[in-house]
């Protein structure tokens, strides 16, 4: 096949794949959607955050389609939304997962829940987080004490696995939190190389390893660190920024937690560490497969991609995927500034990071030493 003829192929696909999403912006109806979820019974919605109960309540009021949002961990959403599939019974509509692995394993590949992506905002959200849609990010960064220190003491994150930080880094245990596992095989999986050279920048030399990967080796050296391994994320954030606190801790925490430094907490966000400042942990916005509400549950899906739908949780720090939300000028952290310095967390190899928990914890497991 000619070069010239590949370039045809290439430019008519490219003008297909434009050609289709202009369409389906241009045939989505926003109000002829409102119509038929006016006459469609109220839809339940589930969510790990307290915020959806809000959320709920401002989609009823703006549209007249009632809606109840209850608050559930996501291996509870997960089992409810089975059952029901399973029982042939469904009462639920719409989930936020804030476990994407979990979620497309054990929901979306069952056909349990299928994803949506709004006709018109197809062009504002980026590829990568419209199969399946990713409705919010979340942003676990690294953080440090402002009373200690004017700026972080951290540079890279080869650093933490120095004598300096021995039994000095708070962060939730990972055996317990697959969102740090699936940190673990996110770096892995995608960003390896970045990892080696973040350790070549940090001591001059090439990772040495007989790991699978440098972030393995790099796990495997945190965890014989000795971190203070807490069980929640509040329990990291006042170890670390505690405003009273004698000990010097650095450590993960989510961005929600710098709400806090109006009451008094000292968390600083250390922006500038190499070769990521955290990562962004996707929630999957999916709809119920049997959905008896299904105009009403894609209304509301449309509704927490506005800027007004998500706002409730943007104060938290978790980001829109609608690139045209924007975070709230007073949100705490401060990340907004610098969400080009976290990890991009990739669905795409989502399965992988499922597959792979059970692996991490014991590389953990085996190497932590208190």
């Amino acid at each position: 096949m000619n070069h010239k003829l590949i370039t045809s192929l290439v430019i008519l696909a490219t003008c297909a794949t434009a050609t289709a999403s202009a369409h389906a912006a241009e045939s989505f109806d926003l109000q002829s959607l409102i119509a038929a979820a006016k006459k469609e019974a109220p839809i339940t919605v589930y969510a790990s955050t307290g915020k959806i109960v809000q959320q709920a309540k401002e989609f009823s009021q703006q549209y007249g389609v009632k809606a109840v949002g209850i608050k559930a961990n996501a291996p509870q959403i997960i089992e409810i939304l089975s059952r029901e599939a399973l029982a042939h019974n469904v009462k639920s509509d719409v989930a936020i997962i804030e476990d994407a692995p979990a979620g497309i394993e054990q929901l979306l590949d069952k056909g349990y829940v299928k994803s949506w992506v709004p006709g018109d905002m197809k062009t504002v959200i980026p590829a990568h987080y419209q199969d399946p849609l990713t409705v919010v990010l979340a942003p676990n960064v690294f953080a440090y004490n402002t009373v200690h220190h004017s700026s972080c003491p951290i540079t890279n994150i080869w650093q933490l696995t120095e004598p300096k930080w021995r039994g000095k880094v708070a962060m939730q245990d990972p055996t317990g939190k697959p969102a740090y596992t699936d940190w673990f095989s996110q770096m892995a999986t995608n960003y390896d190389q970045t990892v080696r050279d973040a350790y070549r920048q940090e001591f001059d030399k090439p990772l040495k390893t007989k790991e699978k990967s440098a972030m393995a080796a790099f796990v495997k050296a945190l965890a014989a660190n000795g971190p203070l391994l807490t069980h929640s994320d509040t329990d990291a954030a006042e170890a670390i920024g505690a405003p009273d606190g004698k000990d010097d801790f650095v450590g993960l925490v989510s961005t929600a937690k710098f709400r806090e430094n109006k009451q008094g907490m000292k968390l600083g966000l250390c922006h500038g560490m190499k070769p990521f400042i955290g990562w962004n942990y996707p929630s999957l916005g999916v709809i119920t497969t049997g959905s008896h509400s299904p105009n009403a549950a894609k209304l509301f899906m449309h509704y927490l991609m506005t800027a007004k739908g998500i706002a409730p949780q943007g104060v938290d720090g978790k980001m829109s995927t609608n690139q045209t939300v924007k975070l709230p000028a007073d949100e705490a952290s401060g990340i907004e500034k610098y969400r080009d310095e976290l990890m991009v967390y990739k669905t795409s190899t989502a399965k992988i990071d499922w597959q792979s928990r059970q692996d991490w914890q014991d590389l953990w497991n085996l190497n932590y030493r208190k």
